[in-house]
């Protein structure tokens, strides 16, 4: 099942205009990610998965 947005609903009701073309952007994130590779490095190690149980784990 394929499931596609639809932004009629957030146009009609809020006005709301995209900045940024889908292709656009999805270039950019992918050039972000590419020059930041040592912060998804850092993040997907599970380090950060840890950082958060320590600083969040009993609330």
């Amino acid at each position: 099942q394929r499931y596609a947005i639809d932004p009629d609903k957030i146009r009609r009701e809020l006005g709301w205009q995209p900045e940024t073309s889908f292709e656009d952007g999805i270039v950019r994130t992918i050039e972000w990610y590419l020059t930041h590779q040592e912060w998804v490095t850092q993040v997907t190690s599970g380090d950060y998965q840890h950082y958060y149980e320590r600083m969040y784990g009993g609330r």
